[in-house]
């Protein structure tokens, strides 16, 4: 696998994790992990990560 092909997948990996957790806040999906709720916030959270990390490997990719 070249280097930008794993980029593009990183960046394609993130891009799911960012609308689960946008699907997520917008229909109030509730979310337990071994019986501990998580709360919305953490969704919030993991938006901007996952929108940073997806900028990066864009970002990555079109550079190679």
């Amino acid at each position: 696998m070249s280097i930008k092909a794993f980029y593009s997948t990183v960046g394609a990996v993130f891009f799911l994790i960012l609308v689960l957790h946008l699907a997520r806040i917008i229909f109030g999906w509730n979310a337990v992990i071994g019986g501990v709720s998580i709360p919305m916030w953490a969704s919030w959270i993991a938006v901007a990560v996952a929108a940073f990390l997806l900028y990066q490997g864009y970002k990555f990719s079109k550079q190679l």
